[in-house]
């Protein structure tokens, strides 16, 4: 499965923690990333994630981009609600295109957790048949 991993500045230390946490499952799927947050995922983790942009440089309207192509099988964005993002990553454009193209998005680690071990029992292989896809890697 291709994952989504974007965090707002406040939650960046969260989502690094997940990924230690999670590294088991999350190393048997492609991982893709903002700049910024994928850079700081790496360094903690070691796992292989392919960044793109930071957010506020369009790293997130990148991940858009894969999720109307069909190429991004759940995204994890880690939102801070409590703090204006006028130059942080919108969440409203990739929830659209999340509910448009059925990816399942989480946006607090608490859902995040719900979909990870949900995934590593298997029950996200409906996306394969819902969206198949010509080039899969997993």
């Amino acid at each position: 499965m291709n994952i989504a991993l974007i965090a707002h500045d406040k939650k960046k230390e969260l989502m690094v923690q997940f990924c230690i946490a999670y590294k088991g499952i999350l190393v048997k799927h492609n991982l893709i990333a903002t700049g910024t947050t994928g850079g700081l995922i790496i360094d903690a983790t070691g796992l292989s994630v392919h960044k793109f942009l930071s957010g506020p440089q369009g790293g997130d309207q990148q991940i858009g981009a894969r999720i109307a192509y069909n190429e991004i099988d759940l995204v994890l964005f880690f939102r801070d609600p409590l703090t204006n993002q006028s130059h942080e990553p919108e969440v409203e454009p990739l929830l659209k295109l999340c509910d448009i193209h059925n990816v399942p998005i989480a946006t607090n680690m608490a859902t995040a957790e719900v979909l990870v071990r949900g995934l590593d029992r298997g029950d996200m292989d409906w996306r394969d048949i819902v969206n198949p896809k010509n080039n899969k890697n997993n």
